[in-house]
């Protein structure tokens, strides 16, 4: 993994967590030595992410990341194409939610940041452990994606919108 996928991994890792991370469970996660979080945090925190160190780890404050949420549809054997697409464009996949006309909104946090990612969520699916919560508004879901600009999420949008994915108002 090159530095900078690593550092944006650790960005959303962190904005993912309601608690602090250690610099110990990072450089695991991400396969580096605790002396490179270390420096991946600093160069982090010069690029204007406000990450404090606290006694249990880092916590970040604010991050210069924006989102937008997406309305999609498309099948289950879409699913990863989508979810590669959007990482593949410097997007991460913060969460899923349905509008279920009883129910409101039902929704799960994803946290998909890397292909690695994908893979991971993808397995889940596969081995039958659950389906995707599309199933229940005839694939009809929403995803929250952050990214690093505002082109970068055109950018995502406009591949969506090529791939027949999003969905219109």
């Amino acid at each position: 993994m090159r530095a900078e996928e690593r550092r944006k991994e650790i960005v959303a890792r962190l904005m993912a967590s309601s608690e602090a991370i250690s610099g110990g469970a990072l450089s695991a996660r991400l396969g580096v030595s605790r002396q490179i979080i270390v420096q991946d945090i600093a160069v982090l925190k010069a690029q204007g992410f406000d990450i404090l160190s606290t006694h249990q780890g880092y916590v970040i404050k604010a991050s210069p990341l924006i989102e937008r949420e997406f309305k999609v549809r498309h099948t289950s054997d879409e699913t990863e194409d989508e979810l590669s697409h959007i990482v593949a464009l410097g997007g991460a996949v913060v969460d899923v939610f349905v509008w279920h006309k009883v129910y409101g909104r039902i929704g799960a946090s994803l946290n998909i940041f890397s292909k690695r990612d994908v893979d991971a969520f993808m397995e889940g699916i596969r081995s039958g452990k659950s389906t995707e919560l599309m199933h229940i508004t005839d694939g009809y879901h929403y995803h929250t994606v952050r990214a690093e600009s505002k082109e970068a999420l055109d950018a995502i949008a406009a591949m969506l919108q090529r791939k027949g994915y999003l969905a219109l108002e």
